[in-house]
């Protein structure tokens, strides 16, 4: 049985940020490569769920019913995590980390993380430093652990800016060791610079 990587989509989610990682945990990072997860999507309910570009997809799971068993949860960014909607993802996040799980944040969702301190005792990066003091006012604490990059891996969080969805899905493949490093580096090699350099 496969184990489950759990992608968090609001209304609005930026279809882009996830489609990278949701492809290669599902169905390897190379062509005729075994994996060992699969994709679920974790909605606010079990109605469609409709992204920037307009594409709908349909949860697997609500935020009342997360399963136990998975093996990381990753937020995809996007204009909603400022909302209510958002807020009910709290909880969930915070027994992620409880549990030590490998968490992702792109984007709105990695200022959701700042907003509400889980960002607190980790290197991490996001939409700008001025953005994540902005969204985290008192709740964010950690502005020298700020890193100004595409994207950050600490511990098991990674957290990554709204354009850098290859690094993101590069530093969370890492992490769950979906393929050996080598083959994930030419992965990501490939993804960025395509057949002609």
């Amino acid at each position: 049985m496969k184990e489950k990587v759990l992608f968090v989509v609001l209304d609005d989610y930026a279809d882009w940020e996830g489609a990278y990682l949701a492809t290669a945990v599902n169905k390897g990072v190379m062509p005729g490569c075994e994996t060992c997860y699969e994709t679920k999507i974790v909605g606010p309910s079990l109605e469609p769920v409709k992204s920037l570009g307009g594409f709908r997809v349909v949860p697997d799971y609500t935020f009342d019913t997360v399963p136990e068993d998975y093996a990381a949860l990753v937020l995809i960014g996007g204009d909603s995590w400022r909302t209510e909607q958002a807020e009910r993802v709290t909880s969930i996040v915070k027994d992620a980390v409880k549990r030590g799980k490998t968490l992702g944040g792109i984007c709105g969702a990695a200022s959701f993380l700042a907003a509400h301190g889980f960002l607190n005792k980790v290197k991490h990066t996001g939409n700008g430093l001025d953005n994540l003091k902005e969204w985290g006012e008192q709740n964010y604490t950690n502005e020298a652990g700020y890193i100004n990059a595409q994207v950050v891996s600490d511990g098991h969080i990674v957290t990554a800016n709204g354009t850098a969805c290859l690094e993101f899905t590069r530093e969370l493949l890492l992490l769950l060791k979906v393929d050996e490093a080598e083959i994930i580096e030419k992965w990501y090699d490939f993804q960025k610079n395509g057949f002609v350099r």
